[in-house]
């Protein structure tokens, strides 16, 4: 049973990772990932394929997908007068041609420098962030900067994936229903539908519908404070449209489940559900941080991926189904040979 008296640390999140078991590459089919099923109640662990996913859910239920779009956010310049090399991350665009960017190494990059891609796309650096960021502003040459960067971009693939992005990262390194252009990293637990997957469960009577959450760098932040009272999340844009919040209104007065995609898609819903049990439209930033104890108001099952070690996706794992259940899940994955974090296999806590 899960326990909401506890009070826990950093340090309770913490766990053995060794490299070998972080996925460098996706799986070789979508839906051929390992599929770990957890009962929080009976505490019960099931180990299957993710196409079993389907027997799951019954009809009149709802699945809430995350669809937002990773773009190709990693770029590389040459510095002028020096033509060092320097590694440009899109974080957020701020205004038109005005962008919030992270630089490596950011001691070679400073006020004043411009930053050459290609012959007609440059920025200059105009100012600092107080996350130790840049504030540039992009020239170029063309009326979309977002086919331009479609073009000279990489995957914004996360740090521990040890290898340079590679072309077809574009296409694995994003779910199959992608819509809404915005986000520096993937909504992973999606990463493994198919739409031969999505129109199974659509005939089963399982009803599907979107939210939005463009997921920041700050994903891979890593918390650096034991009081976990104390941590402070980055912002991240949301949306949960009109038609969203009526499946799930009119989900909940049949009295059948909502499950959530991801744990982006997760922080979305318990975002607007401030009061009660009904959502309303809203769209907006979050900074909302889920953490043992919590008290879920919208979501009955979440799929997910294996998270790292201390991260606050394993901490809101934990709040929804029992922290000490789910470290003994993780152990389990081990010795199965699951394949952790984006590119790994999936869990479904139910």
């Amino acid at each position: 049973m899960i326990n909401k008296k506890k009070k826990y640390k950093l340090a309770d999140f913490d766990y053995p990772l060794p490299e070998k078991y972080i996925a460098q590459y996706p799986a070789p089919r979508r839906d051929r990932s390992k599929l770990m099923v957890i009962d929080k109640e009976t505490g019960k662990i099931e180990h299957k394929i993710f196409s079993n996913i389907v027997e799951y859910f019954r009809k009149n239920d709802l699945i809430i997908l995350n669809n937002t779009k990773v773009f190709p956010a990693r770029l590389y310049a040459s510095k002028d007068k020096t033509d060092a090399r320097v590694e440009v991350f899109l974080l957020r665009e701020l205004e038109n041609e005005l962008w919030e960017v992270m630089v490596r190494p950011a001691r070679k990059v400073r006020i004043g420098n411009k930053l050459m891609f290609t012959k007609n796309v440059f920025c200059d650096v105009i100012d600092n962030t107080i996350s130790g960021g840049r504030v540039v502003r992009f020239e170029y040459e063309g009326d979309n900067f977002y086919e331009i960067i479609d073009r000279i971009g990489t995957s914004p693939l996360p740090p521990y994936i040890k290898r340079p992005a590679e072309a077809k990262d574009k296409k694995r390194f994003q779910t199959v229903y992608a819509d809404e252009r915005g986000a520096v990293a993937a909504p992973t637990a999606g990463l493994h539908f198919t739409q031969d997957l999505l129109n199974r469960l659509k005939a089963k009577g399982v009803r599907i519908e979107y939210t939005t959450l463009h997921i920041g760098l700050g994903t891979f932040r890593p918390v650096q404070v034991e009081d976990l009272n104390r941590h402070q999340m980055d912002s991240e844009y949301f949306e949960v449209s009109p038609k969203t919040a009526m499946a799930i209104n009119e989900t909940k007065k049949k009295r059948r489940k909502v499950f959530a995609v991801g744990t982006s898609s997760v922080r979305g819903l318990e975002t607007v559900a401030v009061s009660g049990f009904q959502v309303s439209p809203k769209r907006g930033w979050t900074d909302k941080f889920i953490y043992p104890p919590y008290n879920f108001k919208m979501v009955n099952g979440i799929i997910t991926n294996f998270h790292q070690p201390k991260s606050t996706m394993l901490m809101m794992i934990s709040a929804f189904s029992d922290r000490d259940l789910i470290m003994k899940a993780y152990r389990e994955a081990k010795k199965h040979n699951y394949r952790f974090l984006s590119y790994g296999d999936a869990m479904f806590v139910k």
